[in-house]
């Protein structure tokens, strides 16, 4: 059966080429090491029998456990006390603090004695390839292991030593005192490597210390630039640290999640979300920029700009995060899935889709790079007045929209808007950096499509905004109508729609995204990030109270060290969905700022 722990249960460790999540009970249940997206090498999460695992805890099954992380880090510390002592597990993906765009692909966990003794068992059990491949095992001099199938191998040293379980895993058992270290450390190394005698060598115990503190500082150096608000500044400080987490150095790419295949009801909806979004990648540099981080901006944009080939035409709504334009969706049969529910899947035919919004979101995110204090170039420009281009030339077609209907595309007034918004940001930024531009033209079509959006994607009897043109359903995107600019946040029509989204798709105090038939197996939770839009969103018509109201009703579903879901199952009360979400934390870091500035 499938991995069964709760989502929430779970803690984030990262160097942003990479990521792992550590169960609260010891266990790293999914990691792929050597890239974000790549296979996983401890795979439990979504198999409990056939996904592999790191587990490390006491032996006295009745130790209690605290957790949070080293502060301003995302070096994750696990307190465990027992009847004989207490002591400490740290977790990190170690980084290279002078060249953290160098990947060491390195997961090192080191055990701390902390007072009396306290004795701990190691169960070492990789499977490779999403759990397709079961690896085989060598012991190597000095206290090394290697485990190695296809193109996938990796060095396994504990420093208190560990023995082989038949062909396929390790196990060991030590005890620490208080001031007493052990090391354990899984490294990505290539299988050529191991069949000469100059094989990889385990790092010594003073390196790996020195990795904690390099990979300790290198996240403060981050996070101690951070301009926080008083609103949750602890939070905010949180969901900073995972959108740095989800920012490739190397690239600039911006991965939605983590994970893969977490689902978003008990039936289904499984989805990868381990690739870059344009739409969240835009979304994460506004909310970085506004807390400081202006550089992660600029590489964000030169990353869609470059993995784009700088031509509108080339323009897709998502890439791998080295910038691949290829992410086919296929489900595999090696994994069940989390709690057994599937299909575990790899890649994402989204990638492809027509999306319009996207037009929009990159518009906006040159418009705020330029009010930074930024003039684009000749290159940016011809980019950006090309998808200003786009966006009059195809606002008349259906698009598969924000949500990335997979059933028929459909006139998405959400999707108009945001056409709106390209045209209307490259009106802004033709004139105020004087290039010569179809500005009049421009003008004409944005005119149009508003009269458009306000005819046929508005509903006069309910006095709300729509879904879609000459349609009922209301959307949640639509919180975002008076955020981007559409509309001013008092307009009368933005307050009824706001008020009809939550009486209609809000569930006890979050919001789900629509009610109307998708296509998709089971019901959905309540989609998180549009709980914050709603807090935004009322916010800037100064409704304040209600905003607080509708903010501290969202944190709640955040877990114990401050990490949100996609969704969440308001019957069950657990998350869903893949986690941690880029969309839902920088959400939640926009909609802070919002509640800042209305009480300024």
């Amino acid at each position: 059966m499938g991995g069964g722990a709760g989502i929430g249960e779970y803690g984030l460790i990262a160097d942003g080429h990479t990521a792992a999540l550590v169960h609260r009970g010891g266990s790293v249940d999914w990691c792929c090491l050597k890239r974000l997206d790549a296979g996983s090498v401890f795979g439990r999460l979504l198999d409990a029998r056939h996904g592999g695992h790191l587990a490390l805890a006491p032996t006295d099954p009745a130790a209690a456990t605290e957790r949070a992380y080293l502060d301003g880090t995302l070096v994750l510390c696990t307190t465990w006390r027992t009847g004989d002592g207490c002591a400490r597990v740290l977790d990190l993906l170690a980084a290279d603090r002078e060249a953290p765009e160098n990947p060491l692909r390195q997961l090192v966990r080191i055990v701390e004695g902390v007072d009396g003794q306290v004795e701990f068992e190691l169960h070492l059990a990789p499977r490779f390839d999403y759990g397709a491949a079961t690896p085989w095992i060598q012991d190597a001099p000095g206290r090394a292991h290697y485990a190695l199938a296809g193109d996938d191998a990796l060095l396994l040293a504990c420093s208190e030593g560990a023995q082989r379980r038949g062909d396929h895993e390790l196990v060991a058992r030590f005890a620490v005192a208080a001031g007493q270290r052990v090391r354990i450390e899984v490294r990505d190394v290539p299988p050529y490597a191991l069949d000469g005698g100059d094989r990889p060598a385990p790092c010594p115990p003073a390196v790996l210390d020195a990795r904690l503190e390099e990979t300790v500082a290198w996240w403060r150096d981050w996070s101690g630039r951070a301009r926080l608000p008083i609103t949750d500044q602890a939070g905010v400080l949180r969901s900073a640290l995972v959108l740095r987490a989800l920012t490739n150095p190397l690239t600039g790419a911006i991965a939605a999640a983590a994970t893969t295949s977490l689902p978003e009801s008990g039936a289904g909806r499984t989805w990868d979300y381990r690739y870059s979004w344009v739409r969240d990648s835009v979304f994460t540099v506004r909310a970085l920029a506004e807390l400081g981080f202006p550089d992660e901006a600029d590489a964000c944009r030169r990353f869609i700009q470059r993995a784009s080939a700088g031509h509108a035409d080339e323009l897709r709504i998502a890439y791998g995060i080295g910038g691949e334009r290829r992410m086919p969706e296929h489900e595999l049969e090696s994994l069940r899935g989390w709690r057994g529910i599937g299909p575990v899947r790899v890649g994402n035919d989204a990638g492809a889709q027509r999306q319009h919004d996207v037009l929009g979101q990159v518009l906006d995110l040159a418009w705020h790079w330029h009010e930074r204090g930024n003039t684009p170039d000749d290159d940016l420009w011809r980019f950006v007045s090309a998808l200003v281009e786009r966006a009059a030339r195809e606002w008349r077609l259906p698009d598969r929209g924000l949500w990335e209907w997979r059933a028929e595309p459909r006139h998405f007034t959400h999707s108009k808007v945001m056409c709106w918004v390209a045209l209307d940001r490259g009106i802004r930024l033709a004139q105020d950096v004087g290039r010569d531009a179809p500005v009049e033209r421009w003008r004409a079509a944005r005119a149009e499509l508003r009269d458009e959006i306000e005819a046929r994607g508005y509903d006069a009897r309910q006095g709300v905004f729509t879904q879609c043109f000459d349609d009922l359903g209301l959307d949640a995107a639509l919180l975002r109508l008076g955020i981007v600019g559409f509309l001013e946040p008092g307009d009368e029509r933005m307050m009824r729609t706001a008020d009809a989204i939550v009486a209609q798709l809000g569930e006890r105090g979050l919001v789900r995204r629509y009610d109307a038939d998708d296509g998709q197996p089971g019901r959905e939770g309540a989609f998180l990030p549009c709980a914050f839009w709603l807090v935004q969103c009322l916010a800037e018509q100064g409704r304040v109270d209600e905003a607080r109201e509708a903010f501290e009703r969202a944190l709640q579903t955040r877990n114990d060290l401050g990490l949100f879901s996609e969704e969440y199952d308001v019957r069950a009360g657990e998350p869903l969905g893949n986690m941690p979400q880029a969309l839902t934390h920088l959400s939640h870091v926009l909609a802070a700022l919002a509640l800042e500035r209305s009480d300024r």
